[in-house]
């Protein structure tokens, strides 16, 4: 530890850590998170499930994290594997070892954090009950590529299925059972989904011919979600990190999912149908949080933060709580078309940071292509509202390589942050003696699975440089900053988003070579990667550098989100049209989703989130 970064990372004992008698225990279940220590105790999905399987009796859920290089290093060098920060014992003495999948470029972290654990990559070769290993979270809506590795995927909500997966894995393990017999119990388990049981052909040009379930699996592999958000499990408290992490703060999650539509976000559309929380059980999880934790900052966590019915009231609350006691009040995820001076004024009572607004897109039209359904004039409403707030530094968010994209539209992303300046410079009770500071951060556009845009291209290497390069040249101010993404990794994350189960020879292979830590630029090789691809007689620009047809069999296909096939389709012929649809909250779409409730999402009649 003297020899490494942030020691802390590994040593677990933290405030909120849950210890066990291992003689009281029978099934030790190990949450991994396959980046390091700081990312995986910012995600709050990983806190919610923790405090869940710790709440059962007889269940010992401990978190593992991927070790940074050089404790990598000292831990090969000393024999040391893989281990869970509550008991320190090696990964190899677990039953269940579950991964979230948060990236697709954390796919050679999970071969690498289970090789230096001890235990076989391959799922063929883990031939006994114990050691299965699981996978859930965003990229598990296609989990085709990894697909060699793990025993399992749960589809959807962690929360509603994990207890059924965890009772039936008990009575297997009590009665001797198999682990076949296992498997094939599991995949009766509604939102399991196990790979092993499917059988994929393809047509010679490559692409998908069927999928086909064997030993009784089921042909449609049907989400899971959680009804009803405000008797869903919260944990009454968070594990506090002995070490700065990035995101380190109580967080409350105020509704899943999100009203907007918007063609290019796979969360928009693969946690449909929106659920809320009322303001009453949120107020009381964010006091128990903060009691039990001593945060000094609380987030609400959302897909839209400002499209919460009831943010005013719930903010007027929060504050009467935060302020007395020192506690930061935290609304990221706001809109442009939403943020109001009201909004602004509770905002800047705790904490006066940067502001950030997604305009995704330059121009209008453009917008209308993704549905983002906000105009120019709502961001600079915004900005307005913001400077004469006292604020003067604002960020905007962009993406490039969108469906239909000309240079006209990357123009227009300078034009609009140009637009943000000399608005700053006419407001006359703007912040005195300071500049403004607009920052364009600018994301290439990765095309995903349940999505209207996973039927398109992605916009080629050599396109997205031209384009970063004509973005800087539109730019002609010194108050305008630009950031923009490596378009190599974007290139590869376009590649697994949409990939089949062939691609598991090209992971296990980059990892072989030394693939590792690839959600991080400095130890991102692509060059790795195409020696994989060409070692595996794979071409990777057959998964993302082509169109998609909108009856070919994809390879996530035979797993249900909810939203329709049907739906999809219809979105994407809208958006080559430049065509809007209404928010959810609005005018129903028809997307499918509300069979998941058992009737319509909304009370239309009520105009409410």
């Amino acid at each position: 530890l003297t020899r490494v970064q942030k020691p802390a990372r590994y040593v677990g004992g933290e405030w909120g850590s849950v210890m066990k008698d291992k003689k009281n225990v029978d099934l030790r279940f190990a949450f991994c998170f396959p980046d390091t220590y700081e990312v995986a105790m910012s995600h709050l999905g990983s806190r919610i499930l923790y405090g869940l399987l710790n709440d059962q009796k007889g269940i010992w859920c401990e978190r593992v994290c991927a070790p940074w290089i050089d404790m990598e290093a000292e831990m090969r060098a000393a024999g040391i594997p893989l281990y869970g920060l509550e008991s320190g014992d090696p990964l190899t003495d677990f039953d269940i070892i579950a991964f979230t999948l948060q990236y697709e470029l954390s796919f050679s972290n999970i071969l690498n954090m289970l090789d230096l654990g001890g235990i076989p990559v391959l799922a063929k070769e883990r031939t006994d009950l114990r050691h299965i290993v699981a996978c859930g979270g965003p990229c598990a809506y296609n989990p085709e590529p990894l697909a060699d590795f793990v025993d399992l995927f749960m589809i959807g909500d962690g929360e509603e299925i994990m207890l059924e997966f965890t009772d039936l894995y008990r009575k297997a393990k009590r009665e001797g059972w198999s682990k076949q017999d296992f498997l094939i119990a599991a995949a009766q388990i509604e939102g399991m989904y196990v790979p092993s049981l499917y059988e994929v052909k393809y047509h010679e040009d490559g692409t998908i011919e069927s999928v086909t379930p064997t030993h009784g699996a089921p042909a449609m592999v049907q989400k899971r979600i959680v009804k009803d958000l405000d008797t869903m499990y919260y944990p009454e408290s968070f594990v506090v990190p002995s070490t700065d992490i990035v995101f380190d703060r109580a967080m409350i999650e105020l509704f899943r999912g999100c009203p907007r539509g918007c063609r290019f976000c796979q969360a928009g559309h693969t946690y449909r149908p929106l659920r809320t929380k009322s303001k009453e059980v949120l107020l009381k999880q964010a006091e128990a949080v903060l009691k039990n934790s001593g945060y000094e900052e609380i987030s609400l966590s959302s897909l839209s933060t400002s499209d919460y019915g009831e943010l005013s009231g719930l903010t007027e609350c929060m504050l009467d709580y935060c302020e007395p006691r020192h506690i930061s009040l935290s609304l990221p995820s706001l809109r442009a078309d939403s943020f109001s001076a009201e909004l602004m004024e509770r905002v800047q009572k705790t904490r006066k940071s940067g502001l950030t607004f997604a305009c995704e897109a330059g121009t209008q039209r453009l917008r209308d292509v993704i549905n983002k359904n906000i105009r120019e004039e709502d961001v600079l409403h915004a900005c307005e509202i913001a400077f004469q707030g006292g604020w003067n530094n604002v960020k905007l968010y962009f993406m490039m390589g969108l469906p239909t994209e000309t240079l006209d539209d990357i123009k227009g992303i300078a034009d609009t942050a140009q637009q943000v300046v000399d608005l700053f410079y006419k407001i006359p009770n703007r912040p005195k003696g300071k500049g403004v500071q607009v920052t364009i951060s600018v994301a290439c556009f990765v095309p995903k699975p349940d999505t209207p845009f996973q039927f398109c291209a992605q916009d080629r290497r050599e396109s997205l440089r031209e384009k970063q390069k004509y973005l800087l040249s539109c730019v002609h101010s010194r108050k305008i900053k630009v950031n923009y993404h490596d378009s190599t990794t974007s290139v590869l994350e376009g590649v697994f988003a949409k990939g089949d189960r062939r691609l598991g020879r090209v992971i296990e292979t980059a990892f072989e070579n030394g693939a590792f830590f690839d959600t991080w630029e400095e130890y991102f090789n692509y060059d790795r990667w195409l020696d994989a691809f060409k070692t595996c007689g794979l071409d990777p620009d057959f998964y993302n550098y082509r169109t998609i047809g909108l009856d070919e069999v994809t390879p996530w296909d035979h797993l249900d989100v909810g939203v329709t096939k049907a739906h999809l389709v219809r979105e994407y012929n809208k958006a080559l049209e430049a065509k809007t649809t209404q928010p959810c909250n609005r005018q129903c779409s028809a997307c499918g989703a509300n069979k998941l409730i058992g009737g319509p999402c909304f009370d239309y009649s009520k105009n409410l989130l």
